[in-house]
């Protein structure tokens, strides 16, 4: 007879490697049986369309009043040239929404896409060619660069107030791959349990392990209107920890019994947090905060303590937390 449950299972397992630049393969698991394809597709059409990143969207070049124009001393035609620029991936340094960037060459000479960088701007493409000028060559352009997501085409990114631009077709998402397949993984002698592992790859713009989260984070965002309406609170489905003498012990233990990797343990031992305990009593606001710790490692940390039983944000009772306060400082001092 199969067993009767009553709540589906719940993943503990992710493992994050990336096997070269800008890639990285993604697993979790186990999965109950169908819950893998219903967790990994809006997630993988979240990674590409939802996925944040900077793209030109309009070029004012002199000498040039349209894109099948050409420019004297300039190999190519204005046409290849804005082509060119489309494949130049930026990435504004500041983090600002726009910018407006002026360039001049002359000579005989090759650009290239790092010939565009400046302090306000890094080309993650730098290898990229645009254009090749001879000795009379004179190339003087102004490109808009904007933030956004996904893609949007010239028609419209149109403004009368830029008069003299030639637009472009937008293509903001920096993520080239987004791919996933499920696994059977064994669990409990029941080998219909699923693994999900994701192939991620970004143009350098941003991390793979970054889109995934991001991603997740609009994924939850985009849910939460059902919570509001219908009272769902996720915090009741985590599971009530019984806090004996056993327990207690384990969350005195130093942290280095959680066996994480050598960056996010050394990012919380800078942050004075030596305990199980003391991360167990951090809410997620609080270890974002946590100087230089990436979103892969904060994955890796909420990953860990899901596995120990202690999910991040789980509440404690207020005398058992003061209690282990009051430990810790003993312990510090």
């Amino acid at each position: 007879m199969k067993a009767i449950k009553i709540s589906p299972y719940i993943p503990t397992e992710i493992n994050i490697r990336e096997d070269k630049k800008n890639r990285a393969i993604i697993e979790a698991y186990p999965f109950e049986e169908g819950y893998g394809v219903t967790v990994a597709h809006p997630l993988r059409r979240l990674i590409l369309g939802s996925s944040v990143g900077y793209a030109a969207t309009a070029v004012k070049i002199e000498g040039a009043s349209h894109e099948f124009d050409t420019i004297r001393g300039m190999h190519e035609d204005i046409a290849v040239f804005i082509l060119n620029l489309k494949n130049v991936r930026f990435k504004l340094k500041d983090g600002s929404e726009s910018a407006t960037l002026d360039y001049s060459f002359s000579g005989q000479r090759e650009i290239f896409g790092s010939d565009l960088e400046n302090e306000l701007v890094e080309v993650v493409n730098p290898e990229k060619f645009l254009a090749s000028l001879n000795e009379d060559g004179q190339l003087n352009f102004t490109v808009k660069i904007h933030k956004g997501m996904g893609y949007v085409p010239s028609e419209e990114l149109r403004d009368d107030s830029l008069k003299g631009f030639i637009f472009m077709d937008a293509f903001f998402t920096p993520v080239k791959k987004a791919n996933y397949k499920i696994e059977n993984i064994l669990v409990d002698d029941n080998p219909n349990y699923e693994k999900v592992i994701f192939e991620v790859e970004t143009d350098g713009q941003i991390n793979p392990t970054e889109a995934v989260a991001n991603a997740l984070e609009i994924m939850h965002k985009q849910m939460s209107v059902f919570a509001n309406v219908l009272d769902v609170d996720i915090s009741r489905a985590k599971k009530d920890i019984e806090i004996n003498e056993k327990v207690l012990d384990f969350l005195l233990k130093p942290l280095d019994e959680l066996n994480l990797t050598v960056r996010s343990f050394n990012c919380l031992d800078k942050a004075e947090i030596k305990y199980i305990g003391q991360l167990v009593m951090m809410n997620e606001a609080e270890l974002k905060d946590v100087k230089n710790l990436g979103k892969k490692s904060l994955v890796e940390i909420k990953a860990r303590l899901e596995e120990v039983g202690f999910p991040v944000g789980i509440k404690l009772d207020e005398s058992i937390r003061k209690s282990l306060e009051k430990k810790f400082e003993q312990l510090n001092g």
